[in-house]
């Protein structure tokens, strides 16, 4: 799995008003993209989906912006990624056959390999929370990222490189 820009963006996003929360005081896009060094057109997108994932609320107008819709403990990474890259997955290969269906050799047993792997993933990633992260940034003794022993090695580091973000 490799996570986009878009979600290390969204993780970075989330991670700053978690950082800065304050329920009664929304932060600004213009305010977060400069705390983060991310470009404000293209995180104006990810809010966006990250308010239509019901990750974040959005105030118009005058001292308007935006705040995190549940507690940082409620929200985690697998979530905040999927809002902005979809559904976590080893890759698109599709369901395997039932009752012995399968038409090409191994292809099958292949399927359920990959839709395993998907699920580690998702659990992996399910793991962490943003309070998690705000715990590690302000140097308290959070839960840090690990490789799981069970996931395939080129998988597990990529995933690891990409949670610790």
């Amino acid at each position: 799995m490799k996570v986009s820009t878009r979600g290390d963006y969204a993780s970075r996003a989330l991670l700053s008003l978690a950082l800065h929360d304050s329920p009664a005081i929304p932060t600004s896009v213009r305010d977060i993209a400069e705390r983060t060094g991310l470009p404000q057109p293209y995180l104006e997108q990810i809010l966006l989906a990250l308010k239509g994932a019901g990750l974040v609320r959005s105030k118009r107008g005058v001292g308007g912006g935006y705040v995190l819709a549940r507690p940082p403990e409620s929200i985690t990474l697998a979530q905040i990624v999927s809002a902005v890259d979809g559904p976590i997955v080893a890759g698109e290969f599709g369901e395997p056959h039932a009752d012995g269906a399968c038409n090409h050799e191994g292809q099958c047993v292949l399927l359920a390999f990959w839709a395993e792997v998907g699920e580690k993933m998702r659990d992996h990633l399910s793991s962490f929370t943003l309070a998690d992260m705000v715990s590690k940034a302000e140097g308290n003794g959070a839960k840090v990222p690990t490789v799981p022993d069970d996931l395939p090695v080129g998988v597990s580091r990529g995933m690891a490189r990409s949670s610790a973000r």
